[in-house]
């Protein structure tokens, strides 16, 4: 099975890969994903800046209708999935959950992997960051 990446900027080229955003030089602050200036002080440049595999759920919901263009539905069709706030210390993540319904909740301790966005017509899975529930830390509350 032939894979890639959605967007080779938002990942730092590791195995497995890390998200990267970036971090003002001037007062500190982190974004992701990467941009040009920093939206609290507008001063310092940023410098790239690798965010941490772990974080717990800050907030969630089902995205239950397909997201429009120029996003794609994955194979088969647009199927409900979980989307929300991944509180990585400094910073926020948007991002879609590989959760089940019955486990997510504020506060699951998350790691950063993969999954499938959409398939290619060549047979090309694209895949994006998305994350899991922490297997390091299954059965804590």
């Amino acid at each position: 099975m032939t894979t890639r990446l959605i967007d080779e900027g938002l990942f730092d080229g590791a195995d497995p890969p890390r998200l990267v955003g970036a971090r003002c030089t001037g007062c500190g602050t982190v974004v992701f994903p990467r941009q040009d200036s920093c939206p609290k002080c507008s001063a310092g440049p940023l410098s790239a800046h690798p965010l941490p595999v772990n974080g717990s759920v800050w907030s969630w919901t089902v995205q239950a209708f397909a997201p429009k263009p120029p996003y794609r539905p994955p194979f088969g069709g647009h199927q409900p999935y979980l989307v929300g706030y991944v509180d990585l210390g400094d910073v926020l993540v948007e991002t879609r959950l590989a959760v089940s319904r019955p486990e997510i909740r504020i506060g699951l301790p998350v790691r950063l992997t993969t999954v499938a966005a959409y398939q290619e017509e060549d047979g090309t899975d694209v895949l994006t960051f998305a994350f899991r529930p922490d297997p390091h830390t299954q059965g804590q509350r």
